[in-house]
Formats: C-alpha cells, sequence, structure tokens
C-alpha cells in the first residue's frame, strides 16, 4: 500500500508540475494544485486521511533532506554570502518580524481564536522547522502545513510580479524577497532568474527558520498573553 500511494503521489505531482508548465496559471501550482487532487482521489476511493498520512509519511520525512541540500548553492557562492552576511541577516530579521506581527495583527482583526493563530503565526519558514515551532507555541501541526502551502503558493507566484514591478535587479534583493517571502516555493522560483538568486533564497528560508525558532520562544508567548489579556 506504501508504494501504491508513493506512486500516486508522484504521478498526481508530476502532472501538476506539467499542467502549471502549460498554463502557468496560479490555480496549477503544483503545490496548490497537487493537494487538491490527490484530495479529491482519496474521497473518492474511500481512503481516510490518517492511512493516506501512515501510508505516505517517509515522503514527508524528506523534506528534512531535501532543506539541508539547499547548501549545496550556498556553498558554491560562500565568498559573496560572506561579503552580503550582515544584510542578509538584518533583512531577514526584520522579514520574520514583519511576517509574525502582520499574521498577529491580522488575526487579531478577524477575531481568531488562539489555537488558530498558534497554528498560523509559523506559517512564513518552510514546513519541517514551522510545525516544530507550532507545537512549541501550542498551535496544529496540520493547520500549520496547510498555510505555509498557502504562503509558499501564493508567495511564488506574487513574488516575481512584485519584483518586476519594483524593477529590483540585483541577485540578492531577488533571492532574500522571494525566500523569505515564500520559503522552498520561492527558492524553487529563484532557481528560475539564475544560480545566485536560488543560493540568496536558500539563506533568506534557513536564516529565517533559525531566527523564527528564537522567536518562538521570546517572542510568540508574550504575544500571545496580549491576546488573551484582550
Amino acid at each position: 500500500m506504501m508504494i501504491l500511494v508513493t506512486v500516486i503521489t508522484y504521478l498526481i505531482y508530476q502532472f501538476a508540475k506539467k499542467a502549471y508548465a502549460k498554463w502557468s496559471m496560479p490555480f496549477f501550482h503544483p503545490l496548490l494544485l497537487a493537494p487538491i487532487l490527490l484530495i479529491a482521489l482519496i474521497l473518492l476511493v474511500h481512503v481516510s486521511a490518517n492511512q493516506y498520512l501512515a501510508d505516505s509519511k517517509w515522503l514527508t520525512h524528506m523534506l528534512g533532506p531535501a532543506t539541508v541540500a539547499f547548501a549545496v548553492p550556498i556553498y558554491k557562492n560562500l565568498s559573496i554570502v560572506k561579503k552580503y552576511l550582515g544584510t542578509i541577516i538584518i533583512s531577514i530579521t526584520s522579514g520574520t518580524l514583519v511576517a509574525i506581527f502582520s499574521t498577529f495583527g491580522l488575526s487579531k482583526l478577524f477575531h481568531l481564536k488562539y489555537d488558530f493563530i498558534t497554528s498560523i503565526l509559523p506559517r512564513s519558514i518552510t514546513t519541517p522547522i514551522a510545525v516544530e515551532v507550532s507545537k512549541e507555541i501550542g498551535g496544529l501541526p496540520t493547520l500549520t502545513t496547510v498555510f505555509v502551502i498557502l504562503t509558499g503558493v501564493i508567495g511564488g507566484v506574487v513574488g516575481p510580479i512584485v519584483i518586476k514591478s519594483l524593477s529590483i535587479q540585483t541577485p540578492i534583493a531577488k533571492g532574500l524577497a522571494l525566500g523569505m517571502g515564500a520559503h522552498g516555493a520561492g527558492t524553487n522560483k529563484a532557481l528560475e532568474f539564475g544560480e545566485q538568486e536560488a543560493t540568496f533564497s536558500s539563506l533568506a528560508m534557513i536564516f529565517a527558520a533559525w531566527i523564527t525558532l528564537l522567536w518562538g520562544a521570546l517572542l510568540i508567548p508574550p504575544l500571545m498573553n496580549i491576546h488573551l489579556l484582550f
């Protein structure tokens, strides 16, 4: 059953990639279309979500090694990374703060519940780290995963449009913007611009994960206390 689920998941993802390459519409983004098709399929064949997750869990475990693989372009461009390290740290720290405070502010505006807010606060980092932060602050990992994917898809689609409209030219600016705004999906999109863009996008994704882990212990708990007070 595990092999069958793996093969089906792979084929559906490949179909979604080809559909997106052909039509390039936001709805056909693989990270959006593939889950929709999988949900439709498991509902059609009456397979429970828990059973599907159990049979495909090793695919989820591959997220860790896939994230580590982003170190390759970083190593290849290490001299450039060292040159702009201060800029990277300042930019990504600012990006994580904007992500957390904007999410919290909108959550308060729409009167979202406590567990919903804690689930979506880490939405702007890569899935494996976002899930851990979510667990640490009392969120729901499944809900966190959904919002991480949505953030990546939307950022991957909107990011290049913003870059073009603002006439952003430098590889470091493009890469950091895509990596911070859309993590894994943004890094995949950055590869279409070039290797340096992908390098800085990978760095943005990695640094954002580390810094958000820190905020998970130091910043988010006080924010949630404020939510309970007001």
